[in-house]
């Protein structure tokens, strides 16, 4: 397998083709799969926004608040109000937010970014991850599969990786339940999340800050003849660590 950045992606602007601006710079093979940071799909949206958009309400006032009092930096309670706009639930009020975004991702803040974003405040996630990588896969001259990522942190561990947070052309998973280990014994839970080790794995090529490409070509790999599906958001019902979240709270006392 090969990981490829698509060269030279200039500044993206709202209203930009990604499809046209991928072909143009790269010759696409048909089993190729394009990975697109959700930066760039957020910007062709027009997804950009001034803090000035959101007046903060009490809540916000109140979480802006009490996050300042914690980590002793002031707090804007009109990010406090983005976050809340975007999301539909909030998960932790402190010591940070964490929400679940309107299309089932959770992560900090909802997503919103506050890097490369010259001429607005900030910028959120797209509103329908998967509905834009079928646009940009409609684009494309072979309808590659196409993923977009977004960086997130984890549970249990420090450091961020990309994620997968729409997809289009392909399934999200492997499913690996009623197939065979060496030994002979009958898998019965493994299900591989393809969409985010590719993310990760073209994040590595993509990097980081100033440095960093927005798309990445993965090459020369396959997705195999496993049964696939698409269920990567997990629910309430089956989420044992949302469930916890919900009767705990944060002591800053």
């Amino acid at each position: 397998m090969e990981l490829l950045p698509v060269p030279e992606v200039p500044e993206i602007r709202e209203g930009d083709d990604l499809a046209r601006v991928v072909t143009e710079r790269f010759d696409l093979r048909p089993d190729d799969v394009v990975v697109v940071a959700s930066t760039v799909v957020s910007k062709t949206e027009g997804r950009f926004a001034d803090l000035a958009d959101f007046p903060a309400g009490p809540r916000a006032r109140e979480i802006a608040s009490r996050l300042a009092s914690i980590s002793g930096e002031e707090k804007d309670p009109r990010f406090a109000q983005a976050v809340l706009e975007e999301s539909t639930e909030l998960l932790l009020e402190a010591p940070f937010l964490l929400t679940e975004t309107k299309f089932g991702h959770v992560g900090v803040n909802a997503g919103i970014d506050r890097s490369n974003v010259p001429d607005s405040d900030v910028l959120l996630l797209p509103e329908r991850p998967s509905e834009s990588a079928a646009r940009i896969r409609d684009g494309l001259p072979h309808g590659n599969p196409v993923v977009v990522t977004d960086t997130s942190g984890r549970p249990f561990r420090h450091g961020q990786t990309a994620v997968a947070i729409g997809w289009d052309g392909m399934y999200a998973n492997r499913d690996w339940r009623g197939e065979r280990d060496r030994d002979g014994r009958e898998l019965g839970v493994t299900v591989q999340c393809v969409v985010d080790e590719l993310a990760a794995a073209a994040n590595l090529v993509a990097g980081e800050g100033a440095g960093g490409t927005p798309v990445v070509v993965v090459r020369d790999w396959s997705f195999g003849d496993h049964d696939g599906h698409d269920s990567v958001f997990r629910g309430v019902d089956s989420d044992l660590v949302r469930q916890a979240l919900r009767g705990w709270t944060f002591d800053d006392a």
